[in-house]
């Protein structure tokens, strides 16, 4: 009698902590159905000004970075800025690398700001600047410069959104949020192989995983480090097409057939340690 009350106990404690697990599921779930109330979440308008706000002090912040450039001349002016294509970012190399030996702490630093500037706001140019890393700097700065960038930038995104894009999340991404919500509860105790498989493979586009992980909970630190080593493999890619930068035309012939099959196989090694956890697992119940 004693053994079947605890084996009773153990079934129903199990059952308690499933149905806990499946409110709370449930209750994040309603959260971002219905969006935030007017006392949590603010007013639109209110995370709109609090946007422009930060834009303007780091696009001020930018603006002290590059006055302490050296003096240029008035074609390499008009050549200082975020490429849009191949020929911008083969102009942009030109004056960096004239001036990368004499101040070299001054084009360090243009180019970290500039890049984090890029992933913090989600606007695009960064591509062409992990191109350029490789033609600027060795490759192991390169690889060293990009993915810190990349995660810091990404981190700021993200805490950006934490603190003003909820309600752009709660308004126009909630269905593609409720899902990916659910896929980030199903690999939460392995949620860092799942952050560098998504930034590995294209599908789920990275400003989409910025601004949308501090709605669902996905903890900073892990997003970080995700972030870190999951952009490595894409911007070896980049950085590896950068030593040959006024060979290319276009951003995609930095991707070949043989890139794109070590990204995959990369991926596939990324999710390997969670199979095998599962597999063992499954044989020692």
């Amino acid at each position: 009698m004693a053994k079947k009350r605890r084996e009773q106990r153990e079934v129903d404690s199990i059952s308690a902590e499933t149905l806990t697990e499946e409110e709370s599921k449930k209750k994040e779930a309603d959260v971002i159905k219905a969006g935030p109330s007017h006392s949590e979440g603010g007013s639109a308008r209110m995370s709109l000004l609090i946007l422009v706000s930060i834009f303007s002090c780091a696009a001020f912040v930018m603006y002290l970075v590059y006055r302490n450039f050296p003096d240029l001349t008035d074609d390499e002016k008009d050549k200082m800025k975020i490429p849009k294509d191949m020929d911008d970012a083969k102009a942009l190399g030109t004056v960096l690398s004239k001036y990368k030996d004499t101040y070299y702490a001054q084009v360090l630093l243009a180019y970290f700001a500039t890049y984090v500037f890029l992933q913090t706001f989600a606007i695009p140019g960064s591509i062409f600047l992990s191109i350029l890393s490789g033609y600027l700097y060795p490759f192991p700065l390169a690889l060293f410069l990009v993915c810190l960038c990349s995660g810091l930038g990404a981190s700021f995104c993200y805490m950006l959104s934490y603190l003003v894009g909820r309600p752009v999340v709660y308004k126009y991404l909630t269905e593609k949020a409720l899902k990916w919500s659910q896929q980030v509860d199903k690999h939460r105790e392995h949620l860092i192989n799942y952050i560098i498989f998504l930034r590995i493979t294209p599908f789920l586009p990275n400003w989409f995983i910025n601004i949308t992980s501090p709605v669902i909970n996905v903890p900073l630190g892990v997003f970080f480090l995700g972030t870190f080593l999951g952009v490595a493999p894409p911007s070896f890619v980049a950085i590896n097409a950068g030593t040959t930068l006024y060979k290319l035309t276009t951003a995609g012939e930095a991707v070949s057939w043989n890139s794109l099959a070590v990204l995959g196989v990369l991926a596939l090694l990324s999710i390997l340690p969670v199979c095998f956890q599962k597999k063992l697992q499954q044989k020692m119940e």
